[in-house]
């Protein structure tokens, strides 16, 4: 495994607030999963999201029992891409008051040496998929991610580890005033991560490279 340089994955385990939450189809926001900044994550946005990772799935597991078993350890698989929407928002939100910016050559860049690592693109997707839940048509979203982490804590003058990157995020997402249906847990500010997850969306990979550290 190469461990030349190393960036934070913003990831939930599969894969996805603030003060009180609302319940679930209440008459503030029907129809909501969570509602960032004013803007609603419908539903329906959120299921068409979870199916883009199912079809990938089956396509990447065409055995019947092996299908079955990915669905078995994928079972908050919801939970999981709410998570990752939400703290998609809370994450360019910090970076933006931080005037933070990703390019498509940067995207295309850090993608290449991933690719590279990898053993090309169809390895990356697989592995992106495997071990993240990120379909194929979302891995250039989820590298911007990557890369917007990077540069805000470079601009912060730490790491992703460290307390001040964390504080950022949790300054936004006071900020965006975030309430998730309770349906798909809850959002806790100061991590800005659901309060119910049981793995960290933050996981330490080689900068190019598709494997995590150990």
């Amino acid at each position: 495994m190469h461990r030349r340089r190393r960036t934070a994955l913003l990831l939930s385990a599969a894969i996805v607030a603030a003060p009180l939450l609302t319940a679930c189809g209440n008459d503030a926001h029907p129809g909501a999963a969570a509602v960032v900044g004013g803007q609603r994550i419908t539903v329906s946005q959120l299921e068409n999201r979870v199916s883009e990772v199912r079809t990938a799935q089956r396509a990447a597991v065409p055995d019947e029992a092996a299908y079955v078993q990915v669905i078995a350890k994928s079972g908050t698989l919801p939970r999981d891409v709410l998570h990752n929407l939400v703290l998609d928002e809370v994450l360019h939100k910090a970076a933006k008051d931080a005037d933070v910016s990703v390019t498509r050559k940067e995207i295309q860049q850090m993608r290449a040496d991933l690719e590279g690592q990898a053993g090309g693109a169809k390895a990356l997707e697989t592995a992106w998929l495997q071990q993240y839940g990120i379909p194929p048509q979302r891995l250039d979203e989820n590298l911007r991610l990557q890369l917007e982490a990077q540069k805000l804590a470079t601009v912060l003058g730490t790491d992703t580890g460290k307390p001040a990157f964390w504080n950022a995020l949790a300054a936004a997402s006071k900020q965006l005033d975030i309430d998730v249906n309770p349906r798909y847990g809850t959002w806790d500010v100061q991590k800005s991560s659901r309060a119910d997850a049981k793995t960290p969306w933050v996981r330490e990979v080689t900068a190019a490279g598709a494997q995590p550290a150990m």
